[in-house]
């Protein structure tokens, strides 16, 4: 690959590590804003939303520290693959978060999105892993 192609991949980990981490963050200082989509079948979701805030910061500690970013970009597509329950218990429920109430197209557009992030993770994890000729 072109050391063009490689630096792209290398800022573009550093930019949406450093999204994860201030998301994460986010978690901790207003955990009520992400309660209410935590789906009802897990319960306690202060502790849902603490578990996934803290992972957060660790994949974008981990996409952000180059030695680590393989490893974070996989483990990145799988959390968010996984979180997207939230998302999509949002959707079905009609839940609000905040002062923001999405319509299908806004929900479409999320969705988009996140595989838009899973796809990110897995470019930066170098997936899929092409042979040099």
């Amino acid at each position: 690959m072109s050391q063009a192609y490689e630096s792209a991949r290398g800022i573009s980990a550093v930019i949406f590590g450093g999204a994860l981490v201030w998301v994460g963050i986010q978690h901790f200082i207003d955990t009520a804003f992400f309660t209410p989509i935590v789906p009802e079948v897990l319960g306690f979701p202060d502790f849902w939303v603490y578990v996934s805030g803290l992972v957060e910061v660790i994949l974008g500690l981990g996409l952000i520290i180059r030695k680590s970013r393989r490893r974070a970009g996989f483990s990145t597509a799988v959390f968010l693959v996984l979180i997207y329950w939230a998302n999509l218990n949002m959707w079905i429920n009609d839940i609000s978060v905040g002062s923001t109430n999405f319509s299908t197209s806004g929900h479409i557009t999320r969705a988009i999105v996140q595989v838009g992030m899973i796809w990110l993770s897995l470019w930066i994890a170098k997936w899929p892993q092409r042979k040099e000729s």
